[in-house]
């Protein structure tokens, strides 16, 4: 198999800017305690897979120690940017797509482990573009082995659309795409009971 580029979109797990959506369920401190724990854990998966390099693509900033902890062997920090999360994400492929087939993901998804990274890669053999949706609408990665921004410009981040939509313009770019199995975001309180036994 071709190296395999990942790219993990983190924010820092601080009280009131990571995970806020699970304030109500676990408080300010628990929610970045929360997204700290899924941060680690998706580095993990991702650098175990040994696809290829590994960016951890930092917001705000990759000045964290959360987040600079994290670089070593076979992992690099930037930053996201500036933009809306597609500007963000574009500019992130843009930078790894001359070097090959490029895997990203979010660090809201437990489940996404070595296993599921290795299968989008290797769907990258073959197809333009792979997915594993979320059972919310959204997805939890998005590997493409071609440039494609149309994928990114004008969709409803963070609504139920957002796979939806990206559905309609893989079709419109006439892009062949394969999806994993969908897996959950641990986004809002109800997700929680997807989390891993002894997570909470």
């Amino acid at each position: 198999m071709n190296t395999t580029s990942t790219i993990v979109m983190a924010k820092a797990p601080l009280p009131g800017y990571a995970k806020t959506r699970l304030i109500p369920a676990l408080g300010a401190a628990g929610a970045a305690a929360l997204a700290q724990r899924l941060l680690d854990h998706t580095v993990a998966q991702a650098v175990a897979a040994a696809l290829g390099p590994v960016d951890l693509c930092c917001a705000p900033d990759a000045t964290h120690p959360a987040l600079a902890r994290h670089a070593g062997a076979g992992l690099q920090l930037s930053a996201q940017g500036d933009g809306d999360l597609g500007q963000r994400m574009a500019r992130a492929f843009a930078r790894w797509l001359p070097q090959g087939p490029v895997l990203m993901i979010g660090t809201d998804a437990p489940a996404l482990d070595t296993s599921v990274l290795r299968q989008a890669a290797a769907a990258l053999q073959w197809a333009d573009a792979v997915f594993v949706p979320a059972l919310d609408g959204g997805y939890a990665l998005i590997g493409l082995r071609r440039a494609a921004p149309t994928l990114f410009d004008g969709i409803a981040w963070s609504t139920p659309q957002v796979m939806a939509q990206t559905r309609e313009r893989l079709a419109a770019a006439g892009l062949l795409h394969h999806e994993l199995a969908p897996l959950a975001d641990i986004d809002e309180p109800a997700d929680l009971v997807h989390l891993p036994p002894g997570w909470r």
